[in-house]
């Protein structure tokens, strides 16, 4: 109706005016009482405008247009705004009952505080439903969980929220259903996988801006953990309970924990939102099954969706499987281990107490680590262990062939039965056993299978985000500050980068997942720092052999090793010794880093048995150029096998560049 006064107000005018206009026109022309005058001047009618009969036409069209405009808008106004105000009136008129069925009754309080009823055009809205709360348990590993302070205020709270009990209420009243906590819906900072990298990238955010929120999503059930110890000291420990603590003692006799922080170090996820000082939430048990880039949100297994303003891939690999083990059934499979988290170190542990044989397949890193450990306890109780694999010796696409089959008489002393050469042509399952043929017609007879043949770069999220994966090393593709896409990065044994130095590159191990980890969350606050780190990597069989490499290390490319007689302080053991440190990356420092110069002095000749390599420097040339090399039981001298590779130039005489890691010095 106010529509309509307004329009006639503005009309009304007008109309009277052309009225006024007509009228006066009737006159001159002599249109009195409605007859034609008998004599009308010829003047007038050659004019035209003098009599106005064209005038009279268009003001006529004018006017009646106008209203006829104006009567069917006011019709449709007024009958659209009857429409909606009976509309309303029955929406209002049925919501008690609509709550009444909808809602859970309430316990009874004796004094329940006094609200004011909110207007009901302001609490609710037919086009804009309140949505109801995501139910989602939060499993972050947090000592307490608080509720949120007292004086913060309660902005998204949906009506049905309002109305619904709390859970104190809830186990007053009796009621055992577990309370449901909300996942926060944004967070400024989401990083996917709980390893290393996230959790360096986490560190490395929070430093740079103190008051970030940080989350981390991940599939397992507990904090961000060190993988190295779960194939090294674990299996040393003393401890009976070791596989419930995760604690051990490093080769320097220190004990700590694999778990970079306790729980108390994290904020459950429910209070990320509201903390005043931000800090670092995990969702655990939770995986990120789709990606929406153009969006910024991820969704979860339980379609859970969280929007982000950064994001972080760290998903890591899986381990990789054998196709003759994966064909051979479901009874193999159950035999099999396919070590990599720590359900997999608890399962092996207990598994290898109580059967009498377990066969280790593959000759690299994690097979070589696990053989010696799991050949340590064999000595203890009656436990066959045997490592195959396809190479002539034990780490031997990594190691010269005169290193590898040396490593290889040092792994059968540690109490395990090797076979070289070995290839597997089928697994079956029969008389309690697990019969493992060989092509070359071998049989070997064991009790349980751990496939330990490599690592797949996990990017199940390719797909869905639009992300490249390489096809030559597998992993994300990225650029030289490892970001994929915009507001995107990854890290860690995921992650496909440039090396600036020796090409594009995929790096499993720890000290690349913490230096690209902290390199990807300073770019995530703007630092914009290019990835020009060489990351090393370091195996031990035991406490008393151990290297450390750096580079391509591939026994496919030619080298050089120059080698001198070790000594008692020649091992892991006296290295974490002298650093403090389990993890030997960590005391690392580029301070220590010089120039590779000749030496004015002439180098002191080797003196060394055949056979017998006690500690040395193993360089990995292509075109002439040093692009690895592997310390071997040489420590703390890492900073200068970088700054080698990292210069780039060709050495005439390698002899004079191995004086620089003193391994002549007794």
């Amino acid at each position: 109706m106010l529509k309509c006064r307004t329009v006639w107000k503005k009309l009304a005018p007008l109309a009277r005016a052309s009225s006024t206009l007509c009228r006066q026109n009737v006159r001159r022309a002599g249109l009195n009482n409605g007859k034609i005058p008998s004599c009308v001047p010829a003047g007038h009618m050659s004019t035209g405008p003098a009599g106005g009969g064209r005038d009279n036409k268009l003001y006529f069209l004018l006017v009646g247009v106008t209203f006829i405009g104006g009567g069917i808008y006011t019709y449709r106004t007024v009958k659209g705004d009857h429409q909606r105000y009976q509309e309303r009136i029955d929406e209002i008129s049925s919501r008690p009952h609509k709550q009444a069925a909808e809602e859970p009754a309430i316990p009874i309080q004796s004094e329940p505080p006094a609200v004011p009823e909110p207007e009901p055009q302001a609490a609710f809205s037919p086009e804009e439903p309140s949505p109801p709360a995501p139910d989602a348990e939060i499993l972050a590993p947090t000592e307490t969980t608080e509720p949120p302070p007292a004086d913060e205020p309660v902005v998204e709270a949906s009506a049905e929220e309002a109305a619904a009990p709390s859970a104190a209420a809830v186990v007053e009243e009796g009621d055992s259903a577990p309370a449901s906590l909300q996942f926060p819906s944004h967070t400024p900072y989401l990083l996917i996988g709980g390893g290393t990298a996230s959790f360096a990238a986490a560190r490395s955010i929070r430093a740079r801006d103190p008051g970030a929120k940080v989350l981390i999503v991940t599939d397992e059930p507990v904090p961000p953990y060190m993988r190295p110890p779960l194939s090294k000291e674990l299996w040393f420990s003393d401890d009976p309970s070791v596989t419930e603590t995760l604690r051990f003692k490093q080769w320097n006799g220190k004990e700590r924990s694999i778990y970079f922080q306790p729980p108390s170090f994290y904020i459950s996820a429910e209070e990320l939102d509201g903390a005043e000082n931000g800090g670092v939430a995990i969702l655990t048990g939770k995986k990120v099954v789709h990606m929406d880039v153009r969006g910024n949100k991820i969704k979860l297994d339980d379609n859970t969706e969280i929007s982000y303003d950064k994001c972080l891939i760290a998903t890591g690999g899986v381990p990789r499987s054998l196709q003759v083990i994966e064909r051979a059934g479901e009874e193999v499979m159950k035999r099999t281990t396919l070590f990599r988290k720590v359900e997999d170190f608890k399962s092996l542990d207990k598994v290898s107490r109580s059967i009498k044989s377990i066969t280790i397949i593959g000759g690299g890193f994690l097979g070589s680590e696990l053989a010696c450990a799991l050949g340590r306890r064999s000595t203890e109780c009656d436990l066959e262990v045997i490592q195959m694999f396809p190479e002539k010796g034990n780490m031997g696409k990594v190691l010269p062939e005169y290193l590898s089959n040396w490593t290889t008489e040092k792994v059968k002393k540690e109490g395990v039965k090797v076979i070289s050469e070995a290839l597997v042509k089928s697994v079956v399952c029969k008389d309690e056993k697990l019969e493992i043929q060989l092509k070359d017609g071998r049989l070997v007879k064991t009790d349980h299978i751990v496939a330990a043949v490599g690592l797949e770069p996990n990017v199940d999220l390719a797909k869905s985000a639009g992300l490249e994966v390489d096809s030559d090393f597998g992993g994300f593709r990225v650029n030289a500050e490892l970001q994929a896409r915009s507001n995107i990065w990854v890290a860690g044994d995921a992650a496909c980068f440039y090396d600036i130095r020796l090409g594009r590159r995929r790096v499993e191990h720890h000290d690349h997942a913490v230096v690209s980890g902290r390199l990807a969350g300073e770019n995530m606050t703007g630092a914009n720092k290019p990835y020009w780190h060489q990351s090393m990597f370091w195996s031990d069989l035991g406490p008393d052999v151990g290297y450390e490499a750096i580079g391509i290390v591939d026994s496919s490319l030619p080298t050089v090793g120059v080698f001198a007689k070790a000594t008692a302080k020649d091992t892991p053991k006296a290295a974490t010794e002298k650093s403090g440190t389990g993890i030997r990356s960590e005391s690392e420092t580029e301070d220590t880093a010089v120039s590779p110069v000749a030496s004015p002095s002439p180098a002191a000749p080797a003196v060394v048995q055949k056979d017998e390599y006690g500690k040395g420097v193993i360089f990995y040339l292509r075109d002439k150029v040093v692009v690895g090399i592997i310390l071997w039981n040489v420590f703390n001298r890492m900073p200068v096998a970088r700054k080698i590779i990292k210069d780039g130039e060709q050495h005439v005489d390698l002899n004079e560049v191995a004086k620089l890691f003193n391994i002549h010095d007794d």
